[in-house]
Parts: structure tokens; sequence; C-alpha cells
């Protein structure tokens, strides 16, 4: 569609097949009754300013010395520079990775596990170091601890139907919080469906961040299992989880702890937090998409039983029963993804070399960056807790703009300018519908992002909300 303003032709997309309905708002009714201003006259100022900033540190940011190694980044969008800001969505992946994944299938193509050829013995060296990697990353005790799966949500369906269907009867208390990512509650709804156990969340308390102190009100006995996140895809919120298994293994209970936002982003150290389970994904930490990965304790994995049946996962197979294989290969049935695992690897070596608590420190400064500059935009509503001195958010901000579809926004940052952000319910419904809203627009940034990303960002976004408001 083309318009004309004052002379100028402005192209803007075609936003009918938001709304099929003639009669449909393009803004939800609880959007469109009005947001909060955020005010930030009580937020501290905690980053530099950006481009000033970073000279007056008299060197260059990390997001400046990395971004060359992403290809990706160095591209124009619909005629403007790419401004990827959808990190926690998926990462990007360096050159080195790329390489990782050429260099397998230009020299070493084979199966693992299976060949006494070069290519073959190759190839499982490469898988099996990945996974030494991956524990080595995390601190887990030993690199049998690591399974290899398809995602974080295999992980989690692992775990639920090996251990829950096992060790959950009716009952049977599992915690979650409502701000989990829906790969966290879907595998416990069906399992409490099968074994009659019941599942318990804690809502938010005023900060809009999962209400700890009522978490650990909820711990009986018949506590058996608590899920919860690291680090909110949605609120940008830290737990602390070390606390909250602490108090689960008071009362015996069992932690899985979803850190697909955490691992990427800072030191995760699984030994230390004593976690039973921890699941993450390659392609949220610069590896190739289609493989993740569970941590299990030892001694909890060789009681569990197998999660898929076949190749692989086997000690000896009869016509009329099968032995099984110890883990981690008693969980990995059939021919793995071999070269994800070794982009994964490559990503691991590429992550450390950088340094994760580097990685860290520079990313709060971002998510410090980010909140602020947000908030100077009118009528925005930002979700999860105001960043302090003590209170740290990830470099990730969900936020809805009053009147203004998060969908009609992220269009028109992308095909305006390139911006490119979230905007849905980021697989969290039972959370928007806690906060009143059916979707939100999301800007998450990672360590090759920089202050300019963010004010680039708030730039196209003011232009689109003065866009949208030019029709009212």
């Amino acid at each position: 569609m083309m318009m004309m303003m004052d002379g100028v032709v402005f192209k803007i997309p075609s936003f009918k097949f938001l709304n099929p309905s003639p009669a449909a708002s393009r803004s939800p009714a609880i959007i469109r009754c009005g947001l909060p201003r955020f005010s930030c006259s009580s937020i501290p100022a905690l980053a530099t300013t950006g481009r000033e900033g970073d000279q007056a540190l008299g060197s260059l940011s990390l997001g400046h010395i990395t971004r060359p190694d992403f290809p990706i980044l160095h591209q124009e969008i619909n005629g403007s520079k790419l401004v990827y800001l959808d990190n926690a969505a998926t990462s990007q992946k360096p050159i080195s990775v790329l390489k990782a994944l050429q260099n397998y299938y230009e020299t070493y193509n084979s199966n693992v596990h299976r060949g006494i050829h070069y290519l073959s013995a190759k190839a499982t060296d490469e898988y099996e170091l990945a996974r030494k990697k991956v524990a080595a990353f995390i601190n887990a005790s030993e690199s049998r601890e690591i399974v290899f799966t398809r995602n974080a949500t295999e992980a989690i369906n692992l775990v639920a139907y090996s251990w829950g269907l096992a060790n959950l009867k009716s009952g049977d208390e599992v915690i979650l919080t409502v701000a989990e990512h829906h790969s966290a509650i879907v595998p416990w709804q069906i399992v409490s469906q099968r074994t009659g156990a019941v599942l318990k969340f804690v809502t938010l308390n005023e900060n809009e961040v999962p209400d700890i102190q009522k978490l650990k009100e909820i711990f009986s006995k018949k506590t058996k299992l608590v899920v919860v996140h690291h680090i909110s895809n949605v609120l940008a919120s830290f737990l602390p989880v070390e606390d909250i298994i602490q108090w689960a293994h008071v009362v015996g209970a069992k932690v899985l702890i979803d850190a697909c936002q955490s691992v990427p982003h800072m030191v995760v150290d699984v030994q230390r937090l004593d976690t039973d389970f921890l699941v993450a994904s390659s392609h949220k930490m610069c590896g190739p998409t289609g493989i993740g990965f569970l941590y299990g304790k030892s001694d909890l994995l060789s009681t569990m039983p197998p999660f898929l049946g076949g190749g692989e996962m086997i000690s000896d197979v009869f016509l009329d029963h099968s032995t099984y294989a110890d883990p981690p290969s008693r969980f990995e049935a059939g021919t793995p993804a071999i070269g994800e695992a070794i982009g994964l690897g490559a990503a691991i070596d590429y992550l450390s070399g950088i340094g994760m608590q580097k990685i860290h420190d520079y990313e709060i400064e971002l998510a410090n960056y980010l909140y602020e500059s947000l908030c100077t935009v009118p009528n925005v509503h930002i979700y999860g807790p105001k960043p302090s001195e003590t209170v740290h958010r990830a470099a990730l901000c969900s936020f809805n703009v009053e009147n203004i579809h998060p969908t009609d926004i992220a269009t028109f940052l992308d095909q305006q300018h390139g911006v490119a952000i979230r905007s849905g319910h980021h697989c969290a419904q039972p959370l928007h519908r806690h906060l009143g809203v059916n979707a939100s627009a999301r800007a998450s940034l990672y360590f090759y992002n920089t202050k300019e990303d963010v004010d680039a960002f708030i730039q196209a976004l003011n232009d689109t909300i003065s866009f949208f408001n030019s029709f009212k």
C-alpha cells in the first residue's frame, strides 16, 4: 500500500492479515483502555549513554568487538541496516560455528558409534568431545550427565515421560510459576492427567515477578518436583534458583531448571546449584538449531527408563525383550544430530573464549540502557521489575504501547526500519493473561548488540508510534 503524506511517498505494510474481521480492533481492548506511562525518575542511572559512553571508556564495547564474527548482522533489510533484537528467540552464529558445520559435512561426515573406519571414528570423537564441552561449560561432574536432545522442549519431555511417569502418583504435587514457557507447562499437564499428580502455580507479586515467598510457603511433603525458569523470557527477571533448590531438597523434591535464557548469558554451575535437572538449547547460545541438552544427576538418569526406543539406546535386543544401554546412550535413540552437536561444541568454544562473566557484565549494562531508553518513549508499559543496584534484569524488554497492537509495531519496525523484534505471547500465554494483555512486543539483546542498536530501535519505535498516532 502507498500513502502520500505532505508530498512524501511512504511504503507501509498491509495489516489486513492481522484483523480478518472488519469489526476487529487492531489493539486489544485491554490495551486500548490505556496503559500507565512509565516514570523513570526513580530508576538510578546505571549505564552510560550510547556511543559517548563507549568512547568515554576509552575502548570498544564487547558488542563492537564481536560483531565482525557474525556475518548475518552486516546486511540491509528492506533498505535499512539490520538491527537484530530477537535474541531471546534465537541467536546468530559466529563464523567459527559455521566453519565447524561445514568442516564436518565436507571432511568427515559419517555416523557415530557404529563404524570402525576413519570417518566414523573421527565423527564419534568430535561428537563425544562436544558432550564433554557441554559438561565443562555448566560444570557437570561427568560428561555422561549430559543427554543430547533435539531442543530444550524435548529435554523437558524426556524428564516428564521418563522420570515423571515412573515417580509421580495421585496426590503428588508439582510446583511451577505462571511465568513458565509452554514447554515447561504442557508436558506436566499431560503427566498429571495420567498420574493424578497436582500442578500448583505461583503467581506474580507487585513487582511483576514470581512471588518467591508464596512459592516457599507451598512446599510440603506432597511436593515431588519443582519446574521453574532461571530467567524469564518475558519479564527479564532472575529467580533465586539456588534457594528454591535448597527448599525443594528439604522436603525431598526434585528440581528441573529451564535455563534457556541463562546458560547463554551467564555462568551456570550445576554442581554449585545442586539442581537435579537442567535444560538448555543450542540455538540460543550461538549454536545450530535442532539440538539441545538435558543435564541430569547421574544417579537419577541411571534409574530412569528409556524415553524413545530404537537403535543406539539398546544393549541387547531379543524378539521378546530388550536390555538398555547406560545413560546417556539410553536416551539418544537413533542417529543423533551429529553436525549440530559439533556446532554446539564450537559455539561453547567461542563463548568460553570471550568469558561468560564478561558477557554477563556487559549484558547487564545493555539491559539497563535498553530499559532506561524504552522508558523515554511515551505511553509504553514495560513488564517485569525495575532495575536497581540490587535488582538486575536480563537484556530484554517485553512491552506494550497504548492503543497500538504489538504485531503492528513489530511489522512496521521490520518493513520500514530493518529492526527485528518479536511480537505475540512468546510461548507464555498464562503469563500474558495474568498481566491482562493478549500479547506484547519484545526486544532482546545479546553480547554482539551495542548501545547504537538500542538507539536505532528507540528512534524507529518513536517513528512507528508517530505514524500510527497520525491516523487518530
